[in-house]
């Protein structure tokens, strides 16, 4: 009788410990990383942090400056399974609004570009001296970078330090 007292509550324990462990485990997709956005050097970087709190910003080039970025940090963002949704804070009069999803991408690994895909609806508003507001809105697909893309070895033709 007291074996069987024994192994019951060893099983509880065991029960137990696997469940907490089951509440405080990373999610298999971490979507953190940086994004392409509209054109060739521009960029969305976003953040999973604890209890599926999402932080970012939008690095874009300056309107009509393709020397000068932009940054556009993330006012709001969630994440609901592969729904995510973000809005920008306004700068010089320009804000972003994101609704779309995360899936899989092409990549096989995610040492690779497009390993994740987010795709939705872009709007882009900007606001004049006026205050009259103007949106855009455009279907985008956005491609995650390289995770290890400044840890790729080194062109042994250019290494020095031999």
């Amino acid at each position: 009788m007291k074996a069987w007292v024994v192994m019951t509550l060893l099983a509880c324990a065991l029960v137990s410990a696997q469940t907490q462990q089951q509440k405080t485990a990373v999610p298999a997709d971490d979507y953190s990383g940086m994004y392409s956005f509209l054109q060739e050097a521009e960029f969305v970087q976003i953040s999973l942090e604890e209890d599926n709190r999402v932080t970012g910003f939008i690095s874009s080039f300056a309107d009509g400056n393709k020397t000068t970025f932009v940054d556009y940090f993330f006012e709001k963002a969630e994440l609901h399974n592969r729904n995510i949704r973000f809005s920008t804070r306004k700068v010089h009069g320009t804000w972003f609004e994101f609704k779309g999803t995360i899936e899989r991408g092409p990549g096989k690994t995610r040492d690779a570009e497009a390993y994740y895909v987010i795709k939705g609806t872009l709007t882009q508003s900007t606001s004049d001296a006026k205050g009259v507001v103007t949106a855009k809105e455009s279907e985008v697909t956005l491609r995650s970078f390289p995770r290890d893309i400044e840890d790729e070895p080194k062109d042994k033709a250019s290494d020095t330090s031999r």
